[in-house]
């Protein structure tokens, strides 16, 4: 019997388990009693508008469930930013699906509503996936609209980026199953097509209460924007349907009818399942963040067959590069060694640290995927760079900045998968957010902040203490302990998974068993949009 294995295995299952209740939760969005007062007025919920538009037994890669938990707790919360969306097919066509939550404030937009959309804009233009917006929302909250309205990353970006995808040949299709006013109205019109639910949907820049305000005429809402009026009076609207229902089949019917996309040609061949057993990842990954692992048995349980073709392997060796594939399509992985390796120089090398040669190393991998039109794959457990005189005076900065250069101008699609620790310039080298990954989703593990929490909390502490000396305060060790305590405590809880996810610096938690799935529907998503840009890194330290 393995101890260690069975102890790590205890801890992430039932990391995952946490994880499937926090999903649950997040579900029910605004609660039974606001989702009873939708289905009074015979609609479905966001949630069952999506599972009845997909495709029977298909998979849903949603995205951002997460986004705003824990936040707006003056506001009373607003699970899922109140708008669902993710990855669907619908006949059989991968598309990006949109649904307001009218169970949350009313579908009404918050500043996390508009980054959520944004990035599910970002998705389907970088993939050129068609995209479905089930339009139910109140518009804009507006006890928050100064956080909302004005910049270039908020409100308004949705509709300038409505017109670019039409430009672009973006297939967008929108359902006016709810409320649709003000600025919010643009959406479904600047659609290529809009459909509208008889007696449940309305759009209008301004509802009745509004109009009789700035005009002072008295109008009832169906009369301003309903379904009859924009299909047969105004010609806003295109399809009128007597349900939420004909207004999804519709939706199914014309998507059924697109033409088929042009294709990147990333190489996929039959998928085939892992060798070995992907269930054992839950024993073989520490549950402390500090453990040396082998990286290669985490691989060899997410790639096909198990097969590796492994990249300069006795080169760099704090970095594991190399060739395999994924439920059949071919993946360059560039993932974090996280075990202690002694090079040929005789220096030893910490598990999670990137090293003037494994950064070496790296780059020219990346650069080989790039020439060749295979999609990357970042495994993240990364702690940083290598510091000291040694590394210093070895070039490290230079490597350093040639891996984030290369991953900075990579042209084929990037997908980044977070095990683990994912702090500071590390997390740049390895592919997070701020480096355009297609997806980039968390495991229950995951830790991402600038540095660890017990070197951040001491440096913390350090200035700290300096500015309470500065005020003549006296530091007993009792109160420096508690300071620390609350210090550590405020930083850990900035470096979850569910942190990162609330403020989508991650695109999602997931269970590691749905790893294999997420690459797959991430690489089938970027197939529909062929590489048109030469791949340079221009000016490169060397």
């Amino acid at each position: 019997m393995n101890i260690e294995f069975n102890k790590n295995e205890d801890v992430n299952k039932q990391l995952v388990y946490e994880l499937k209740t926090r999903l649950k939760k997040v579900y029910q969005g605004g609660g039974e009693k606001n989702a009873a007062k939708q289905k009074e007025k015979g609609k479905l919920l966001a949630r069952e508008r999506i599972a009845y538009l997909i495709d029977k037994d298909s998979d849903f890669l949603e995205v951002g469930a997460f986004t705003a938990d824990g936040m707006y707790a003056e506001q009373g919360g607003c699970p899922s930013a109140g708008v669902v969306c993710g990855i669907g097919y619908v006949s059989g066509r991968q598309c990006m699906i949109v649904a307001n939550d009218a169970t949350v404030k009313a579908g009404a937009w918050f500043p996390m509503t508009a980054k959520k959309n944004l990035r599910a804009q970002e998705i389907a233009m970088e993939n050129r996936l068609p995209v479905i917006y089930l339009v139910d929302s109140a518009g804009v909250y507006l006890p928050m609209q100064d956080e909302i309205f004005p910049d270039k990353e908020h409100f308004g970006r949705m509709f300038r980026n409505n017109a670019i995808m039409s430009s672009e040949g973006i297939v967008q299709i929108s359902a006016i199953m709810g409320a649709c006013v003000a600025g919010g109205a643009y959406l479904p019109i600047m659609s290529d097509e809009a459909m509208i639910v008889d007696k449940t949907g309305s759009v209008f820049l301004a509802g009745s209460y509004l109009v009789k305000s700035a005009i002072g005429e008295e109008v009832d809402n169906e009369t301003l924007g309903g379904a009859t009026t924009h299909c047969e009076i105004s010609g806003v609207t295109d399809y009128k349907h007597p349900n939420d229902q004909a207004c999804l089949d519709s939706i199914k019917n014309i998507m059924s009818m697109l033409g088929t996309p042009q294709i990147a040609g990333f190489d996929r061949i039959t998928p085939v399942k892992p060798k070995e057993k992907e269930e054992e990842l839950y024993g073989i990954f520490p549950e402390n963040r500090d453990k040396p692992y082998e990286m290669m048995d985490i691989i060899n349980r997410l790639v096909d067959g198990s097969e590796f073709e492994e990249y300069k392997k006795g080169y760099g060796q704090s970095i594991v590069c190399g060739l395999g594939r994924i439920e059949g399509w071919a993946v360059g992985i560039v993932a974090n060694q996280r075990k202690v390796v002694k090079s040929k120089k005789g220096e030893m090398q910490f598990g999670g640290v990137i090293y003037s040669d494994s950064a070496d190393k790296a780059s020219r991998f990346i650069m080989n995927c790039n020439q060749k039109k295979i999609p990357l794959v970042f495994l993240q457990d990364v702690t940083g760079f290598m510091v000291g005189s040694r590394s210093e005076h070895g070039g490290i900065i230079k490597d350093g900045a040639k891996m984030v250069n290369a991953v900075a101008n990579s042209v084929v699609p990037k997908f980044t998968i977070v095990l683990g620790n994912s702090y500071g310039a590390g997390n740049y080298a390895m592919c997070g957010k701020a480096y355009d990954p297609r997806l980039i989703y968390a495991w229950p593990t995951a830790k991402i902040a600038v540095m660890g929490g017990s070197q951040a909390a001491k440096t913390l502490l350090q200035i700290q203490e300096a500015s309470l000396k500065a005020k003549g305060e006296l530091i007993t060790p009792e109160k420096q302990a508690e300071l620390l305590k609350e210090i550590t405590d405020k930083y850990d809880s900035q470096t979850t998974p569910y942190y990162a996810a609330s403020r989508l610096w991650v695109d999602g938690i997931i269970d590691p068993l749905e790893t294999r799935k997420v690459i797959s529907m991430g690489i089938e998503a970027a197939n529909q949009s062929p590489i048109i840009k030469k791949f340079s890194v221009g000016v490169i330290q060397t």
